[in-house]
């Protein structure tokens, strides 16, 4: 699976295009099997998709000093390789599972 993301991250195009497949995906097995509406699944989607990016943010970043590579003006805590497309779809893929799992327990909750 790590392969395959970073197989999928290699261009911007490739990373924006699974991730708004992925993002339907998930959004239409909310709308279509929890009866949600479909302005309330975007924006459902929208705020769990920008706590898990924040959330998913520091995984894996490595400071330009233990990296040994600091750039001459720059901060030397600043991440070396930040990997944002690997990131922008690790965070879609967690966020499309915690939006399923939550619509589901919506009417548990009685909302």
């Amino acid at each position: 699976m790590i392969n395959l993301v970073k197989t999928l991250s290699g261009s911007f195009w490739s990373t924006l295009a699974v991730v708004a497949v992925v993002s339907g995906i998930a959004i239409a097995i909310v709308v279509n099997g929890f009866g949600l509406r479909v302005s309330g699944g975007l924006a459902l989607y929208f705020v769990i998709w920008w706590i898990m990016l924040f959330a998913v943010l520091p995984f894996g970043v490595r400071s330009q000093v233990e990296a040994g590579e600091v750039v001459r003006g720059s901060e030397p805590g600043a991440p070396a390789l930040p990997a944002l497309r690997e990131k922008a779809i690790w965070t879609t893929l967690v966020a499309s599972v915690v939006l399923v799992i939550v619509a589901a327990v919506f009417p548990l909750a009685g909302l």
